[in-house]
């Protein structure tokens, strides 16, 4: 069994990495004195500063507060698709677990066929159809993330249905949507929030992989991807820091939330464990 005290610190650690994002994510942008798009030529490439925490870019452009701007935009794709994705998964883990039959082969075969897709394929494909923006971003995470949160929910409603208050409610008249609505919903929705939570990482690393292959957000957005991809000419210069202070915050960031999920994760059965972490 694990330790207690190491579950406690990973949750304090975590959890204070997490507030400290979201507070310099909050505050950051309103409090500066000065846009983050604003070109000065004349500090093209400053090294780390007091006055650029971060230095600049090869337009002279503050990298601190890009690289709070390109988080924003990170955590707003990673949340809002993880979202998404997690209904989605939800509703037809669900409705194959409760309905069975035809209905459940019908829709795991569906699952089976965006699962033999790889997800950045399936993403790039996604994206093509629409103008680069991250509301396109977002689809294209949530189309490829579902699958994981509907094989999880309908392994929960299939080892929920044989339990005495489903055969109480069917003996009672209850028909299958009510029962699945009513009762297995319910019971399976701490494993969907914990899923999404285990998402949200994994869709910021897609939109980032996205952006920088040059199919996610426009070139002039500062998301963390595009500041990666906008750095190499001047990595090639010997500037070091427009590439690292954008992928530093990215691990934290997604280190900090799955973290917090790990904890959570780690107090479930074993099965239900490593069935999470495939």
């Amino acid at each position: 069994m694990a330790d207690p005290r190491s579950h406690r610190l990973r949750l304090w650690s975590s959890a204070l990495t997490v507030g400290v994002v979201l507070l310099v994510v909050l505050l950051v942008p309103p409090l500066a004195h000065f846009d983050e798009q604003t070109v000065d030529l004349s500090r093209t490439l400053l090294s780390p500063s007091w006055e650029h925490p971060f230095g600049t870019d090869d337009l002279g452009r503050d990298l601190f507060l890009r690289c709070v701007h390109g988080l924003r935009i990170s955590l707003l794709v990673g949340l809002v698709a993880a979202l998404v994705a997690t209904v989605v998964g939800t509703a037809v883990g669900a409705a194959a677990g409760a309905l069975g039959g035809w209905c459940d082969r019908v829709l795991m075969r569906l699952v089976d066929v965006f699962s033999s897709v790889p997800h950045l394929l399936l993403g790039i494909f996604v994206v093509a159809l629409f103008s680069p923006g991250v509301w396109p971003v977002i689809a294209s995470v949530a189309v490829t993330h579902w699958l994981s949160t509907a094989r999880i929910v309908r392994s929960e409603v299939l080892s929920l249905r044989g339990r005495p208050f489903v055969d109480a409610a069917i003996s009672g008249g209850a028909g299958r949507w009510r029962v699945a609505v009513r009762h297995l919903l319910p019971a399976v929705l701490p494993q969907a929030v914990l899923s999404a939570v285990l998402m949200v990482p994994h869709a910021m690393w897609h939109e980032s992989a996205l952006s920088f292959l040059g199919l996610g957000l426009p070139s002039h957005r500062a998301g963390l991807g595009n500041l990666v991809q906008n750095a190499r000419s001047a990595l090639l210069a010997g500037a070091w820091w427009p590439t690292l202070f954008p992928g530093l915050l990215l691990i934290a960031a997604t280190l900090a939330v799955a973290g917090l999920a790990g904890v959570w994760r780690d107090r479930l059965g074993p099965r239900r464990r490593s069935e999470l972490m495939s």
